[in-house]
């Protein structure tokens, strides 16, 4: 399913590829609609009901690319969606609707000095699809189009898996495993739309469920790379999910952190928090949202997030199933 997930094209404001998918797994499992911003609102009938509303919750878009020009030579400009460094986007192949286009920059021959020194501004590429003129390529694009990174899915490692979109489509997956299981309360479910260009999807979510407890399944940033030591390397891939105390939009509820960092130990699940107060999620914006809503974030550790070549391993899913597992029963009463 996760494969399934990551190969489907769907950045903010075009995440119908993905709703799709999850309407047609979830539809026989639970109550469902879809809200005018285009999110999924869950609701699966549990054993109980229980003395707090709880939500969770993740994000279906994934950053991409927006078209914004086309040369007199053929050649498409373009903006991102969401945050992506300039620095990854350079010789990447990119597909717009079914055309394949390289994304290409002045050739470091030509470059000053200075040029050669600092990072390339998204405004500086382009993507070539081959075409001859203007009106050739707009047989293919048009202004508004999106494109994304072409990447193939593919294990690799001792339990390495590499793909665009991990982020979040990761979430995606835990929670459809989630609705289609057996619960022992009442539950809401939210399928995002437009995390990455400021939360929007979830303002409208949380607004209607007015949920009391909320847990954000998301992936976040892991450093753990050649040459990166101590807190630095924020969190590490094979030592279980990420339960944060702070990013940069959240203060995140002390006693749910405190719990699983306990459940965690005492069931010999692995778990590590985020050293670097970083970052955001939707946890942002549920949490003000209407009354308030008390806050948790579950991510996977993801090397190279906002890519279109993002790490995660296996086994943190494996942890990060368990945690939910002893978790979720704690937040109903």
């Amino acid at each position: 399913m996760l494969k399934k997930l990551c190969l489907m094209n769907s950045t903010s404001g075009d995440e119908n590829a993905v709703r799709d998918f999850i309407v047609n797994e979830i539809k026989d499992y639970c109550d469902y609609s879809v809200d005018n911003l285009g999110s999924i609102i869950a609701f699966k009938k549990g054993k109980n009901v229980p003395n707090n509303k709880v939500m969770l919750c993740a994000h279906m878009d994934e950053v991409g690319f927006i078209i914004t020009d086309i040369t007199d030579d053929g050649y498409l400009k373009f903006s991102a969606v969401g945050g992506i460094d300039s620095k990854v986007i350079a010789g990447r192949v990119l597909k717009v609707n079914d055309t394949l286009g390289v994304v290409g920059l002045k050739p470091i021959h030509l470059m000053s000095t200075e040029e050669t020194e600092k990072a390339p501004s998204t405004n500086e590429f382009f993507i070539d699809i081959g075409a001859k003129s203007k009106d050739d390529a707009q047989k293919y694009v048009h202004l508004g189009d999106y494109a994304y990174f072409e990447s193939d899915y593919y294990e690799f490692g001792d339990g390495y898996i590499k793909s665009k979109a991990l982020d979040d489509r990761i979430g995606c997956m835990l929670l459809i495993e989630l609705i289609k299981s057996e619960l022992a309360y009442d539950t809401y479910f939210c399928f995002n739309v437009q995390e990455e260009v400021g939360l929007r999807g979830a303002v409208c979510t949380s607004f209607a469920v007015q949920p009391d407890i909320s847990v954000v399944l998301e992936t976040t940033t892991a450093a753990d790379l050649c040459g990166v030591t101590g807190g630095d390397r924020v969190c590490v891939l094979g030592d279980g999910p990420v339960v944060s105390f702070m990013d940069g939009r959240t203060i995140y509820d002390k006693e749910l952190y405190n719990a699983a960092m306990h459940l965690a130990k005492e069931n010999n699940i692995k778990i590590q928090t985020k050293t670097a107060i970083a970052g955001g999620n939707d946890a942002g914006a549920i949490q003000t949202s209407g009354k308030g809503s008390r806050v948790m974030a579950v991510s996977l550790p993801c090397r190279y997030i906002h890519s279109g070549s993002s790490v995660v391993k296996d086994s943190d899913i494996d942890e990060t199933r368990k945690l939910l597992k002893v978790i979720l029963p704690k937040l109903y009463d």
